[in-house]
């Protein structure tokens, strides 16, 4: 027994529907081609991540040993010979020549 036209038709869009939808789920952005992709790319990220959070945890620290009630002397005196130039009467300035 045949189906109408009308039938066929309906039935035909179905499946082309269920066929893109197919496709989509296997070669689309978000699909299985593209898993291992999104694996890899979520390694990256993670390695980057723990490494700024270990930058951050540094800058931290050294934020924190520089608190106005207590600041770490040794840490004081590192950053102003450092980015100022400035040293004790008592110490003796060695210059290396860079060829």
């Amino acid at each position: 027994m045949r189906k109408p036209p009308k039938e066929q038709l309906r039935q035909g869009l179905a499946l082309a529907a269920l066929l893109v939808i197919a496709s989509f789920a296997i070669a689309g952005p978000t699909g299985l081609l593209a898993w291992n992709e999104s694996e890899e790319l979520l390694e990256q990220r993670k390695a980057h991540i723990a490494e700024t959070q270990a930058k951050r945890d540094m800058l931290k620290n050294k934020v924190d040993r520089l608190h106005p009630d207590g600041a770490d002397p040794d840490l004081v005196g590192e950053l102003l010979r450092e980015n100022m130039n400035v040293v004790h009467p008592d110490e003796i300035v060695i210059t290396l020549d860079q060829e």
